[in-house]
Formats: structure tokens, sequence, C-alpha cells
């Protein structure tokens, strides 16, 4: 028998907290999968339907999403996947670069074995990601790497920081550049490790930069071709009318 393409109903029994999580989880996977159009609409209606849950909770998961920045909420519209100007796009990628090289600046010449250890086995982690093909773990891993790094330099805040600009770019890298050309790559993680146990402050600013520059033109070219494509098949279709 065929396996429906809708996701499994959660059961009444389930408790709230199971069901926002497993919400969060399948909305996250399907934005960073690039299963979702630019401006696209969320309709609660049809996804409360899918998923057989309340809009109440529903409801407190799109909040959620919208605070991080992997959703647009827009009173008395409702849930629109994000639609970046490419001003948008560099916008948070130059902020992500400004933070982070506070972060080398930070923790350059100061990681322990304890860190050194535990940053090598992300990276192992991430590679193994690439390998298997599962895409939407790659990036989750790839921006989890750059949070240790900004977790080991400074508190919470500053971590919180940074993690809704790292889901950012995660989200335009999927909406924009889904392929895995374009990820973070863990080689780059790796040498960025090493310059910052050998002090070397100069190469891990630099290894940082190119790492960050090149992904976002990758995502602004994307998006620029993107935006070509539509206006493409909107006179297509005025000329064939």
């Amino acid at each position: 028998m065929a396996r429906s393409s809708r996701s499994a109903p959660l059961r009444d029994a389930d408790e709230p907290s199971d069901v926002e999580a497993h919400l969060y989880a399948s909305i996250s996977s399907a934005l960073l999968a690039g299963k979702l159009a630019p401006g696209q609409q969320l309709v609660e209606r049809e996804l409360a339907a899918a998923f057989g849950c309340t809009r109440g909770a529903l409801r407190k998961v799109l909040a959620r999403l919208g605070f991080e920045g992997k959703l647009v909420l827009e009173p008395n519209r409702g849930a629109f996947v994000p639609s970046p100007s490419e001003d948008d796009i560099r916008a948070v990628y130059r902020a992500r670069q400004v933070a982070e090289a506070g972060v080398m600046a930070s923790l350059c010449g100061t990681l322990d074995a304890t860190m050194r250890r535990r940053l090598s086995a992300h990276v192992r982690s991430e590679k193994k990601a690439l390998r298997e093909g599962r895409v939407d773990e790659a990036v989750r891993l790839a921006g989890q790497f750059h949070l240790l790094l900004t977790g080991q330099a400074g508190g919470a805040a500053l971590v919180e920081a940074l993690a809704q600009l790292v889901a950012k770019t995660e989200l335009y890298k999927a909406l924009f550049d889904p392929s895995k050309a374009s990820m973070c790559a863990p080689d780059e993680h790796a040498q960025i490790i090493e310059a910052l146990e050998a002090g070397d402050l100069a190469a891990a600013l630099s290894t940082m930069r190119a790492h960050l520059a090149e992904l976002e033109e990758r995502v602004v070219q994307q998006a620029r071709l993107r935006a070509g494509s539509d206006l493409k098949t909107v006179f297509a279709d005025l000329a064939n009318g």
C-alpha cells in the first residue's frame, strides 16, 4: 500500500510539548530542506488539518519560528516564508562577519584540549552527514559549529544573538541555493580550529571571512537568478496571452 504523503496525525493523548516539538521540527525541516518557496503562506487551517493538531498549538510554534526569523508573521494575514531582498541577505551576512570576528579574537590561542576535541568531533559529524546525504542535518550542524565557538567565547546573550543570524543565513541558503556545493565546508571549519589553536588570528579571521563571503555571494547570485526567472515567466505569459 502506498504511504500517504501527509504528515502523521498527532494523537489527542500527546502532551502539548510533544505536539509543539513535532510541529516545530517538521516545519523547520521543510524550511531548511528548501521545500517551501520565498513568500509562501503557511495557512493555519491547512497545517492543522495536515498534522491533526489544534490551531492553538500551531500558533505557538509559528510564533516561535517568527521570533527566530524563520517565518514572517503579518497581523491579520498569517505566517509567510521570508522573501528577503539582496540588501536583506547581505546585511545578515555582514552582521555575522562582525560578530564572528569578535569571537575569533576572543578565542585565539585559548582553546583547551577538551574544547579542541569537542570541536573536532563536531566537524567529523558534519562530514558524516554530508557523506550520507543528510543535507538538513548537515546544515544544522554547520550552523551549530559557529554557535559552539560563540558559546566558548561569550555568554548566553551572545549565543542567542548569533543564533538568530545563523538561523536566517541557513534559511536564505535553503530558499535560494539548497545545493551541497554552497554549504559550510567542514574542511574550512577544521582550518579555523587549527588557526585558533595555533594562536594565528590573521589565519582564523581570513578563513572565517572567506568562508562567509563565499556563502553570501552564492546565495545572492541564486536569488538574482530566481528573480530573473520569475520575471521571464511573467512576461512570457503576457506575450503568449
